[in-house]
């Protein structure tokens, strides 16, 4: 059976849906990890166009909003589409490419340095995850996976909230706060977002060991680079509360 990921793009149904077709080729994690190197190399490059335009005086918002809306599109299509992945899985590295590279610009505008502070954290802790999975440190057990999951529901369903009541004019309570509680709040995000990546870890281990259809390395790589950028955006809101305490 199949490891279940709390990434919301990649769970266990997804593999056992791919074996119908039948595919000759199959999923390795050399494959996998070629194509996320494609999708970052992607997302960067389009964040460098917004952020240059940003700085060069041009309305860059519209990449935020629309790239939200987008890359949730997007990303739902891929979900249960897998098969799609390899053409649209792409095309959401450069949306959500221009929406980092637009709010990174913003964000930088306001706290110089900021945005080196983000990147470099967020390579860090993926690379820790990624030592700390490789070397057995955090093992994917079926209760870290149950709770890991669960965390990340909710967390989502919190943002839902917040998003549909700030349609109203009603903030959720300390989570946009620069306060000790709101500091935390972020804290806590950012570590269930950081082990969604041994998650992430052992569902492509686990593909590309039971033989799944080669496109799933799109997926697989796709499911990756939603977990980082999830995780840069909240690290690089963190930065921005501390910064308005200083």
């Amino acid at each position: 059976m199949f490891g279940r990921s709390g990434n919301p793009t990649l769970n266990e149904d997804t593999f056992e849906k791919s074996r119908q077709y039948g595919d000759q080729e199959t999923m390795t994690i050399g494959g996998t990890v070629n194509k996320s190197f494609m999708l970052l190399a992607l997302l960067i490059g389009a964040a460098i166009i917004s952020w240059v335009m940003f700085f060069e005086g041009y309305d860059v918002f519209p990449f935020i909003i629309g790239g939200a809306i987008a890359g949730l599109i997007l990303a739902l299509i891929i979900s249960f589409v897998p098969r799609s992945a390899p053409f649209l899985a792409p095309i959401y590295a450069v949306v959500e490419g221009l929406l980092l590279g637009a709010l990174s610009a913003n964000y930088e505008d306001l706290y110089y340095g900021i945005t080196l502070q983000a990147a470099l954290l967020t390579m860090s802790i993926f690379l820790g995850m990624l030592l700390a999975y490789k070397f057995g440190l955090i093992k994917a057990s079926a209760g870290f996976k149950k709770g890991i999951i669960t965390a990340t529901l909710g967390i989502m369903l919190v943002y839902l909230l917040s998003f549909v009541l700030g349609m109203f004019g009603v903030a959720v309570p300390y989570l946009h706060d620069s306060t000790p509680i709101g500091i935390g709040i972020s804290v806590v995000i950012i570590i269930i977002a950081a082990l969604n990546f041994i998650l992430d870890f052992n569902f492509i281990e686990e593909g590309a060991r039971d033989g799944a259809p080669k496109y799933m390395e799109w997926y697989g790589s796709f499911g990756l680079l939603v977990t980082l950028v999830w995780l840069y955006i909240e690290i690089i809101r963190l930065l921005a509360k501390l910064a308005n305490r200083d």
